[in-house]
Parts: structure tokens; sequence; C-alpha cells
């Protein structure tokens, strides 16, 4: 492993060298991809040398306690303890960071959002799980911009797609997807009974045109009136679109925007992210039912997180993290949750390149 580190370190050193040559900086796009690369190779540079100092440290300490005095004796065996006690985590940290990258990671995502069982009260639900996430955006200091979203006039909405650009989106939100479960008494019951509901959450790598190539004889594409909530309609223009991709039969439809070109582009932003998905799931047998496994289809059965409102309690069932603050997450504080399902699916990674050594 510290072989495999010291070579590391030597092309991050050459890196910075090469950043710093101004044939490079008069070259934005190639300088950006270096840019890139310098900063994910510095990570790891740092902490594996944070773990040599801290090596080279208790290798010093155990030598001195050969020829020290009681006193000098004394601050080695305090220094060694000291090393020893974080030490191990610090290599663990290591070995996270040396884990094969999913090319996925650096990519920006497409949020999709869709009511499932439990009628107005799922799309309510949906509305404010939509709306947690835009607080968690906003916390990271990602852009997030809402495609299209079919409201259902009492402030919920039946589905809705967002792009989040930003920094190592979809590395934080991957795990976000999957059947998410509420549990209250709606507003609309008059006997006090709590009701189960549930939405769906989908979270894709945005696809480039580089990543999915779409055959235009593959592509069919309609044009349609937009229509508003119970079917009213906002314009008499046909600015809808409608993409299907035959050979797939993946259907994306798109009326947010008046111009049929921008509809256009957002509607082939998110059927490229789909058409990648699949292939990945033709591409790797273990993926083949992971957007099931997931997403499930709705039912309240499914679910990876619960969120109690009675209770105030949100409890991920994949991992048994419960918090109490429920308030708090759906104004977008789930860095707890977020932090733990990656920190729980690296230590799972770890034991399986273990086992696989």
């Amino acid at each position: 492993m510290f072989e495999k580190l010291a070579q590391i370190e030597r092309s991050y050193e050459e890196l910075t060298a090469q950043i710093s040559s101004p044939e490079f900086m008069s070259d934005m796009s190639a300088y950006a991809k270096l840019m890139k690369q310098h900063r994910s190779l510095g990570i790891i540079v740092e902490k594996y040398r944070e773990v040599r100092k801290m090596t080279e440290a208790l290798a010093d300490s155990k030598e001195m306690l050969d020829m020290a005095d009681d006193e000098m004796r004394e601050l080695a065996l305090a220094e060694i303890a000291e090393i020893e006690s974080k030490l191990p985590e610090a290599e663990e940290e290591l070995k996270v960071l040396l884990l094969p990258q999913d090319p996925n990671d650096e990519k920006n995502v497409i949020l999709e959002i869709r009511a499932g069982t439990g009628g107005d009260e799922a799309t309510l639900f949906a509305a404010e799980i939509l709306r947690m996430y835009a607080r968690y955006a906003e916390r990271q200091g990602w852009k997030m911009e809402i495609m299209d979203a079919a409201d259902t006039g009492v402030g919920g909405i039946k589905e809705a797609f967002a792009m989040i650009e930003g920094d190592k989106v979809f590395s934080k939100l991957r795990y976000e997807s999957g059947v998410h479960r509420v549990q209250r008494v709606p507003q609309t019951e008059t006997s006090g009974r709590i009701h189960t509901s549930a939405i769906t959450v989908a979270v894709l790598p945005e696809a480039e045109e580089v990543d999915v190539q779409v055959d235009p004889k593959d592509l069919r594409v309609d044009y349609f009136c937009s229509s508003g909530p119970g079917g009213q309609s906002v314009n008499t223009t046909y600015s809808a679109v409608r993409l299907t991709h035959l050979p797939t039969n993946v259907v994306v439809s798109m009326q947010d925007e008046k111009s049929q070109i921008k509809n256009k582009e957002k509607a082939m932003r998110i059927l490229r992210a789909r058409l990648q998905e699949l292939e990945e799931q033709k591409q790797h047998d273990e993926l083949s039912a992971e957007r099931k496994s997931m997403v499930g289809s709705g039912d309240r059965s499914e679910k990876i997180r619960t969120y109690n409102f009675k209770e105030n309690r949100v409890t991920d069932h994949r991992i048994g993290l419960t918090v109490h603050q429920l308030d708090l997450v759906l104004e977008g504080q789930i860095d707890e949750f977020i932090d733990a399902l990656r920190t729980h699916y690296q230590t799972e990674k770890l034991k399986a390149e273990a086992v696989g050594a």
C-alpha cells in the first residue's frame, strides 16, 4: 500500500509543477482538468503524509525508550499512547481514500421524486422532500434547478425532476434513492388517525452526450400544449415536448419552459441519464435490479427511511440510524444520514476488498 501511496505522491508533485506552468494556464479546459485531478490526489497525499508523520513519530518515541531517563521515558510513553490511539483511524481513512472511485461520483445529478401510496398525503410529502433536498443543496453551495414538476393544486406534487450541480453531488446523494415513508395525521383527518404514505426518490448521475449517444432515428418527438393543474391550459402554443426512445420505450415529457427548444434540451438531459442507467444495469448483473431495489414500486413496505411526525423521528432502516429532529431534517439538515450511509458502504467495500485480496 505504501509503495502505491509513494507513487501517488510523486504524481501529485508532478501535477503541482504542471499547473504552475504558463502553457497549461493558457488552456483553460486542460487547466481545469488538471486542477480537478490535483485536488483529488491532494486529499490522498495529505492523509498519507499525516499517517507517515505519525508512524515516524511513533518509531522515534519507541526508540527513545531505550536511552531516556525516567522523565523523558514518561513523556515518550505518553506520546506513544496518544499516537497509537489516533493512528488506526487515520490508516482506515487512508484505506477508504484508496478505494476505487465510482466514475459517477464527481457528476451532477438528476433527482426524480414521485408520489406513491397515499393519495394527496403522498403528494404533499413529495413536495416536502423536494424542498428538503433544495435546502440541503443550498447548504452545500450547490445549484438546484427544478426542471419539471406536476403540481396537484393542493400544494403537493405528483412528480418532479430537478438538476443539482456542484462538487461531488452524486457521491453524497447516491444513497438517497429509495422509498421514503411518512407517518402522520393528515390535516383532513378528523379522528386523529395516523396515516402512512410513501414516495420514491431516484438519484441519477447526469449523462453527457459523450457518455450516451442517442441516434435521432431511435427518437420519436411529440409536441403538445402545456397544461397546468386540472388540465387548465397554460399556453396555446405547442411548447411541451415528449421524447420516446423507441428501442427501450423510455418516455420523458417536459413542459416547464415556454420555449420548445429549452423543453427539448431538458428532456434530453433526463433521457440520457435514464439510458445510461439502463446501460449500466446491462453491464453489471448485480445492478440489474438496483433501481427496483432502491426505488421499488412506491409501496410502503419497501421503505428505506421513515419520517414519523408524532415522534419527531426519522429512521434510516438500512443502517438503523434514528434521529429525533425531524423538523431540522426537513430543513435540509440531513448530513448525519449522508455521512453515516457513506461510511457504512465504504466499510462494506473495504470488507469486500479484504476478502478479495
